[in-house]
């Protein structure tokens, strides 16, 4: 299990990049609320696929827990039940979480399907926690990171329930992806503890530069959660079709969240540059520059183009790589010792 333990801590991590990947297609077509509970959907394990399934009709027969949409109320089955030709309210309860009561498909869908990949990632830490077990003599820290990142993410698990419950609240689905930055960040530290280290010239100022970067990231990251909060209010109100709108006088948020481009840019050509003239041999910097222009290329494209499809998910991503790639290098940089 030892020798196979390497490979499950890289598949952890990609299993987390994946539900970051999954949660950006949720938010970039607006399907937060395609299943208005958790962790059902609309009570079914698998999700309706015609609003007519979710709909109140007579002779129709509902098992209890099932959700329905009745004069654009949500409400629960308090048992199984076979309706007749009027509505029984006895029957009933009003699904009272929230009261966002809109049924579509593609939405139903999406959502559940990242539900499914958060479900896949935890067997996967399942098999991570059980294999670090094998290394408690040994080594204790590997075993408590590993548990440590586990039950994150059943943590996790109960906040993307209360972003459903609270129907998407913008602090809810902050502290969500901050969340799940520490998961990667105790993820990478286990895979820093078990792989070989190679000897790089150590500088102090490039090691304080990093920490920097990383807190820029989350800053960053943290606050482009809370613009795309906006962009969402901004879309219930215009719709999807007129996008255009969707940065239509925005809040402060934005304009720090666009500006703050500019500081991280400076504090990563910083790192570029010691790399080069120093001759520190950090090969991670020159992705973590690419990343930064990939960043930055899709958010002007979000701005000025009323965000093309797709440039929301690379843009959320190559943030949550970028700030995976900083912890790494300063990892790599902090164990160094000067030569």
């Amino acid at each position: 299990m030892k020798q196979k333990f390497p490979k499950i801590v890289n598949i952890a991590i990609i299993s987390v990049y994946l539900i970051f990947l999954a949660g950006s297609i949720v938010r970039m077509t607006g399907s937060g609320m395609g299943c208005p509970d958790w962790p059902k959907c609309f009570g079914y394990y698998i999700p309706p696929t015609s609003e007519e399934q979710i709909t109140w009709k007579p002779n129709t027969t509902f098992k209890k827990g099932y959700i329905i949409v009745k004069d654009e109320v949500l409400f629960v089955a308090d048992k199984d039940v076979t309706t007749s030709s009027e509505f029984n309210a006895k029957n009933w309860s009003k699904y009272t979480k929230h009261d966002y009561a809109t049924f579509n498909k593609f939405h139903t869908w999406t959502e559940y399907i990242n539900r499914l990949v958060s479900v896949l990632a935890g067997f996967v830490f399942l098999f991570l926690i059980y294999a670090s077990t094998k290394y408690w003599k040994e080594k204790k820290s590997i075993t408590l990171l590993a548990f440590g990142a586990f039950f994150l993410m059943l943590f996790e698990a109960w906040l993307g329930k209360t972003v459903v419950d609270s129907n998407l609240t913008p602090t809810t689905i902050t502290i969500h992806m901050v969340v799940g930055l520490i998961i990667i960040a105790l993820l990478l530290r286990l895979k820093y503890s078990i792989s070989p280290q190679k000897s790089y010239n150590y500088n102090s100022l490039f090691n304080k530069l990093l920490i920097v970067s990383v807190i820029f990231s989350l800053i960053q990251i943290a606050m482009g959660t809370q613009v795309r909060q906006f962009i969402d209010e901004q879309v219930k109100i215009f719709g999807f079709e007129n996008k255009n709108y969707s940065l239509m006088d925005p809040n402060w948020k934005f304009y720090f969240h666009r500006s703050f481009t500019i500081a991280i840019i400076l504090v990563n050509l910083g790192l570029f540059y010691l790399n080069q003239v120093k001759n520190l041999g950090y090969k991670l910097v020159n992705w973590i520059v690419f990343l930064i222009f990939l960043e930055t290329i899709t958010g002007i494209l979000m701005y000025y183009a009323d965000i093309p499809l797709g440039t929301q998910a690379i843009h959320l991503m190559s943030g949550a790589i970028l700030f995976g790639l900083q912890f790494y290098l300063w990892m790599q940089s902090r164990k160094t010792v000067s030569s």
